[in-house]
């Protein structure tokens, strides 16, 4: 079995740290980015950050001393980045050479692309309101390191999903014990931890649903969401279709944003559960074969490119549990002689679909309500750069997120795949699209066929 903590996973965190972030850069010589960082909000909101930028020095990375510090400096010069491109009225498509240059020196090393990524935004920004040896993930103890507004909601965003992170460690840890059991070939265990699974996953939507208590849909799409954009599709929002200039580079490079599926542990799930994703609409039917005469499509190019966005380790860590996990030949191999296997195997499948459905929830609620708002507001003082102010109307089913996908359709796709492995007749009954949905017209809310 593999040892998680070579790749950067650990017991009691998993894909965070295991230990808190730096809040800042110990060396006065990077004190002008640390300078800068800290007063973003206020950069931003007096629409300066463009000419203080502009007046940085170019500083040397070589004398970052640590990963710990190669981490913060990623994070620093993210945020700098997005509140350069996107903190004015209109966005600009060149970084200047003092951002794009340090930017592009520190991503390499991390094994990320170079701009604000989950892991900028989350992993690695958040510390203790009081220090607490004793309760490291205490959210009510936890705040953001750096911000682009200087609010609670944009701190909130980000702390939902560090908790999130936090809580998914469980699943991390249980997974392991799963492809242990297999290993051993104890379908007993492997069933008694699958029952374990589909709890922690449900526990998961749970702590998603929680972005309502302190993140207000309104700020979150007209103030916050705009900064979270990346340099792909977003002509519509007055950036260059060609994407943003790094410094002295004449040619443009085109990123995604920052986008769940850059959660490590998000796509754990799937690798685990044996959860294929395709391009979206080119989804195979569930349960049957493909013909003979023709090819059936790749796996999602998405779902694989967010795996670029994360930290090296990470990815390498999803490459091996997908090489390795062999859950559902395991169940169905055993289906007959192990009924409850095939439920416990079938029921994990039904809360992270449960966990999508939730998903799609909270995007309805905070982009596609909020775009609805918007084209009544117009011009309104409200508005803010970016997404916020799409330049051409979109349908509800074809606004993007700021990975620069069509929003819906990609994550409706995402959830009803999640169901194609169920093993058992049941579960592919109540997995196939739409079934979770019961019909409650028929007596006790059973289909009749």
């Amino acid at each position: 079995m593999i040892n998680p903590e070579d790749y950067g996973v650990y017991p009691t965190s998993g894909f965070l740290p295991s230990k808190l972030p730096l809040e800042k850069l110990p060396q006065d010589y990077y004190k002008p980015w640390e300078t800068i960082v800290s007063n973003l909000p206020s950069l931003i909101l007096n629409r300066r950050v463009r000419t203080v930028i502009n007046k940085l020095p170019l500083l040397d990375t070589t004398l970052l001393e640590s990963f710990e510090q190669q981490r913060r400096a990623y994070q620093v010069l993210g945020f700098l980045a997005h509140g350069y491109i996107w903190g004015s009225d209109e966005p600009i498509n060149k970084l200047p050479q003092q951002i794009a240059k340090p930017l592009l020196e520190v991503s390499e090393p991390l094994g990320l692309p170079p701009l604000a990524t989950y892991a900028g935004l989350c992993l690695w920004n958040f510390k203790q309101i009081v220090p607490d040896e004793s309760n490291v993930w205490d959210l009510d103890n936890l705040t953001t390191i750096n911000t682009f507004t200087g609010g609670m909601d944009e701190s909130w965003f980000y702390l939902i999903s560090v908790h999130f992170e936090y809580k998914a460690s469980f699943t991390v840890n249980t997974g392991l014990k799963i492809l242990e059991a297999i290993e051993q070939d104890a379908p007993e265990l492997v069933t008694k931890h699958l029952q374990t699974l589909a709890e922690m996953i449900d526990h998961l939507g749970s702590v998603l649903m929680r972005m309502e208590e302190m993140c207000d849909p309104h700020i979150f799409y007209f103030r916050i969401r705009p900064f979270l954009a990346g340099w792909r599709n977003m002509a519509d929002a007055g950036l260059d279709k060609s994407g943003v200039i790094y410094g002295n580079d004449p040619n443009p490079k085109v990123y995604a944003g920052g986008s769940n599926a850059q959660s490590s542990s998000i796509q754990f799930l799937d690798a685990l559960l044996n959860v294929k994703h395709f391009p979206t609409g080119q989804r195979p039917v569930p349960h049957q074969n493909t013909p003979s005469n023709t090819q059936p499509p790749s796996e999602s190019n998405f779902m694989n490119e967010m795996r670029e966005y994360m930290p090296r380790p990470h990815r390498e860590f999803l490459q091996k549990i997908e090489s390795i996990s062999t859950i559902s030949e395991y169940v169905t191999s055993r289906r007959d002689q192990y009924p409850e296997l095939t439920l416990s195997y079938d029921a994990s499948l039904a809360m992270l679909k449960s966990f999508r459905d939730k998903h799609i929830q909270i995007v309805t609620r905070y982009i596609i309500l909020q775009a609805k708002k918007g084209s009544k507001l117009g011009s309104s003082s409200t508005m803010r750069s970016g997404l916020a102010k799409s330049r051409s109307k979109k349908k509800e089913e074809e606004q993007r997120g700021t990975g620069g996908t069509a929003l819906l359709p990609f994550l409706k796709q995402c959830r009803d795949e999640t169901g194609d492995p169920a093993a058992g007749n049941w579960g592919k009954r109540i997995l196939s699209d739409g079934v979770m949905r019961l019909n409650f017209s028929r007596p006790n809310g059973i289909n009749e066929d």
